[in-house]
């Protein structure tokens, strides 16, 4: 059943992760090739000078990339810590004495909860994601 659920949760983040490349990274990708050809069209500019606008042009990408990654770390942090706060509660109905099939059953039934309630973060995260990515990419 868990692994049910960690597929579920990794194609919902595929997916957005997908609609993230396809329509704001690329686009942020393609215009930094354009930015960084041009650094080179300045043949009056030291190597120095190139270099330093190249890395101007790789900035918007590099923050972009990095948000990206953040918000999936921050999103699976907290998917965690719901699943691994249930698991101790279901470990400590063990040693109660409840029954393992029952129990068992329990934390199924939370795992699924969690999933749940972190799948309906997706849209969110991923709202959220596009207006900063659009920010940056200004």
């Amino acid at each position: 059943m868990a692994e049910l659920q960690q597929l579920r949760v990794q194609e919902a983040v595929d997916s957005m992760v997908k609609s993230l490349e396809r329509e704001n990274i690329w686009k942020m990708q393609g215009l930094m090739f354009w930015c960084s050809a041009g650094c080179c069209e300045d043949s009056q500019a030291s190597m120095r000078q190139v270099h330093q606008c190249v890395e101007r042009c790789h900035a918007p990408l590099v923050q972009a990339q990095a948000l990206v990654t953040n918000e999936l770390e921050k999103f699976q942090d907290r998917l965690a810590q719901c699943t691994m706060h249930w698991n101790d509660k279901t470990k400590d109905s063990i040693d109660a004495g409840s029954k393992e099939l029952q129990v068992k059953r329990q934390l199924e039934s939370c795992v699924t909860t969690c999933v749940d309630d972190h799948m309906n973060l997706i849209p969110i995260m991923t709202k959220k994601m596009k207006e900063s990515l659009l920010s940056i990419g200004k």
